[in-house]
């Protein structure tokens, strides 16, 4: 076997010529994972976690354009989250945080 039937790709040489492909890739599914930013994913006040809805709005068959409960969660000042309904009702007896008894004040909401 004379040195020009090698393959160049076996001696390190290509002649300027891109190489062969090793494989095509034909169909690719690929899967994704969300949660939210949060220390603790469990609403304190209703023992829910806080991706689901809160009991009060299971109970109550709210739901959103999507057709899935409808259950906005709120971020105190002190970095803790619950559900809003949990936490509107909680305020209206003591305005601290349930967990660390920091004066409640909201620093975001979102779904």
């Amino acid at each position: 076997m004379s040195g020009e039937d090698c393959d160049p790709m076996d001696r390190g040489e290509n002649d300027g010529q891109k190489p062969d492909k090793m494989f095509t890739l034909k169909k690719w599914n690929a899967v994704a994972m969300w949660s939210w930013d949060v220390e603790c994913d469990t609403c304190a006040i209703c023992r829910v976690q806080v991706m689901d809805a809160c009991l009060r709005c299971q109970g109550e068959s709210k739901k959103d354009s999507y057709g899935k409960q409808d259950c906005v969660v709120v971020w105190g000042e002190c970095n803790h989250s619950f559900h809003f309904c949990c936490m509107s009702l909680w305020v209206k007896q003591n305005n601290r945080c349930p967990l660390c008894q920091q004066e409640w004040s909201i620093q975001r909401m979102g779904k």
